[in-house]
């Protein structure tokens, strides 16, 4: 078996394995059905996306960090207070569903709304945090 025949083995399996998709190439829609896959790796033969909206998504994703940032700084200030046991696996809960959302932003960022829509839903698990944090 060739180099070029292994590598193409390997990718057909890793696709294959990988529920959302393989990162060397674009998955077949034989390999998932009529299934189409939302979240995965862009693949090397996928079109860049423009450099305006790569941008415009990072810029946001920068501000919901700095933010969660100021957040967890105002957490550990209050900790030193002393907090009741709840506080602080709620803002880390808060704070990774949001995070988790920013990176399924990023993941599916080949499609032309679910990146926005999913960039507008993490703003409310973090908005939650700051309430916590600022009113209790």
């Amino acid at each position: 078996m060739t180099t070029v025949e292994q590598n193409r083995t390997t990718r057909t399996e890793a696709a294959e394995i990988m529920p959302f998709g393989g990162w060397e190439s674009t998955p077949a829609t034989a390999a998932f059905g009529d299934h189409e896959t939302l979240f995965r790796f862009p693949a090397a033969d996928d079109p860049a996306p423009s450099p305006a909206r790569l941008l415009t998504m990072a810029l946001y994703a920068s501000a919901l960090g700095l933010a969660g940032v100021g957040v967890g700084l105002r957490a550990m200030v209050k900790l030193f207070g002393g907090t009741p046991f709840w506080y602080v696996p709620t803002l880390s809960l808060f704070g990774l569903l949001s995070v988790a959302l920013v990176v399924g932003s990023f993941l599916s960022i080949h499609r032309p709304v679910l990146p926005w829509l999913l960039l507008a839903a993490a703003a409310a698990p973090l908005a939650i945090d700051i309430l916590i944090a600022v009113f209790y």
